[in-house]
């Protein structure tokens, strides 16, 4: 028997989890600490370790950065110089995709193609255009075939671009949290479970959810005044469907992106990859108010139902969320107020695109490709290396058709330059927000519009349940 195999074996057996030697200790913290951009420049030494990690208040084996779960808050503004230099201390092949930043697809910035093997040690050197949105952005892994696994173990962090948008009209907001949502599902020594293969299949969720690493960590606004909550998904598979109980909040931001105006909410959907920004003003009565997390059926409820029968516990076998249950906790500070926190009547201006020049269909569907046998495709086929699946002209605006032949849900993400969605199931969308993932549900229709801006290069767009893109889901565009 293999060494390592052998220490791992002998270690479960006594009950004590085996650590590679690459394995070092770490502690999460309530939020993850913030790296600022200074005098225009931001340098970031950033190293992905496997490290042993205080996780929700017990001892877990993670993949994370600068040991810490989320990674560190990348922090910068337009025009600023971003340096990184990133150190891979796992035994495994990665790279960083900087998910939603308008940045050039290229070596030096956010080409998903690149791979920095086990020990290397790679440059990021890129710069934030002056134009690019202040909002919510996050940075993960993007090599191919490795990317659910390594999101599942933790790879995630937050990036924060400050800019004019961060200041609301009337300059109401005294709080900001950022909450990085995740879940793992770990066994009684605290390494993460392989998925079975029909798990895989359908994306792999965990039943432990965290919010920054914490379990129902508590967040407080002054009475009277606003809280902005900033929300990412960094799950691989995981959809939430949010509510404030009790208590009134409105949608700022979709994909870190600003809306025209505040928009009230009943409960926010995010699948995978997705950001929301909720503005919750602080005039209702003094309390903790709970988020949680609402039942979400992404289609799999059915399968694994007929697989294990109607009578077992489906979400106990999945992952699933079969109650509503707690994340995070909003208390108020200080005495009653009397007065309603005034919500600014206007947070931008949202672009409104030209008719597009080319209209293109895509369909998302359950196969086997017969070249690589892969069971997710896009248009019929599943990722190929070394296949241009789509061409575009930088300068023009295309509407892409996406339809959903498969009963489960796909969310879709596009890189480097953002959409709006334009209709779902042939309805127009009254929002007309700016977004990089749009969920797809099972058999629906979504039309997007997307400009095609500043930069030319090969880039990606795939399904983000990572899973489906790790088994084929995912096609390359070249932007010339």
């Amino acid at each position: 028997m293999e060494r390592r195999r052998f220490l791992s074996l002998m270690a479960t057996m006594a009950g004590v989890p085996f650590l590679p030697q690459c394995a070092r200790f770490a502690t999460a913290e309530a939020g993850p600490p913030v790296l600022t951009s200074e005098a225009g420049t931001l340098a970031v030494d950033l190293t992905a370790r496997l490290s042993r990690v205080s996780l929700a208040g017990q001892s877990a084996t993670l993949m994370i950065y600068n040991q810490q779960i989320p990674g560190p808050r990348l922090e910068a503004s337009p025009g600023d110089r971003v340096t990184l230099r990133f150190t891979n201390a796992l035994e495994e092949p990665t790279n960083l995709h900087y998910h939603g930043l308008h940045i050039p697809p290229t070596a030096l910035a956010d080409d998903p193609f690149r791979t920095v093997a086990p020990g290397e040690t790679a440059l990021y050197d890129f710069r934030i255009p002056d134009q690019h949105p202040s909002g919510l952005f996050w940075y993960h892994p993007h090599t191919h075939g490795w990317v659910a696994n390594q999101v599942f173990h933790g790879l995630a962090g937050p990036i924060l671009v400050r800019g004019p948008d961060d200041v609301l009209a009337n300059g109401a907001v005294a709080e900001e949290a950022i909450l990085v949502l995740q879940d793992f599902d770990l066994n009684r020594q605290g390494q993460v479970l392989d998925p079975m293969p029909p798990f895989r299949l359908w994306g792999r969720q965990g039943r432990l959810i965290t919010v920054n690493g914490q379990v129902q960590p508590r967040f407080g606004v002054p009475r009277g005044k606003l809280l902005r909550l900033r929300l990412l998904n960094a799950s691989a598979s995981r959809i939430y469907r949010l509510q404030l109980a009790n208590h009134p909040w409105w949608l700022a931001a979709t994909d870190g992106l600003t809306l025209a105006a505040p928009v009230p909410q009943a409960a926010v959907v995010l699948a995978p990859g997705e950001r929301a920004d909720l503005l919750v003003p602080g005039d209702q009565s003094p309390g903790s108010y709970a988020l949680i997390n609402l039942p979400y059926d992404r289609g799999i409820t059915a399968m694994a139902q007929s697989m294990m029968g109607h009578g077992s516990r489906m979400g106990h076998h999945v992952g699933e969320v079969d109650q509503p249950q707690t994340l995070a906790l909003i208390d108020y500070q200080g005495d009653a107020a009397t007065d309603q926190v005034a919500l600014p009547p206007g947070l931008g201006t949202v672009e409104t695109l030209p008719e597009p020049s080319v209209v293109r269909d895509v369909v998302l569907d359950h196969g086997i490709d017969p070249e690589t046998h892969d069971p997710f495709l896009i248009n019929g086929r599943a990722f190929g290396h070394h296949r241009v699946d789509t061409q575009v002209q930088v300068g023009t605006v295309e509407d892409w058709i996406i339809t959903n032949k498969a009963g489960m849900d796909h969310p879709f993400h596009l890189h480097t330059n953002p959409f709006q969605v334009v209709s779902r199931n042939g309805q127009p969308e009254p929002l007309r927000a700016w977004k990089d993932v749009v969920n797809v549900r099972a058999y629906e229709t979504v039309r997007i519009r997307i400009p095609f801006r500043d930069f030319r290069g090969k880039t990606v767009y795939h399904c983000h349940i990572l899973d489906h893109e790790d088994q084929g889901m995912m096609g390359i565009v070249e932007i010339v």
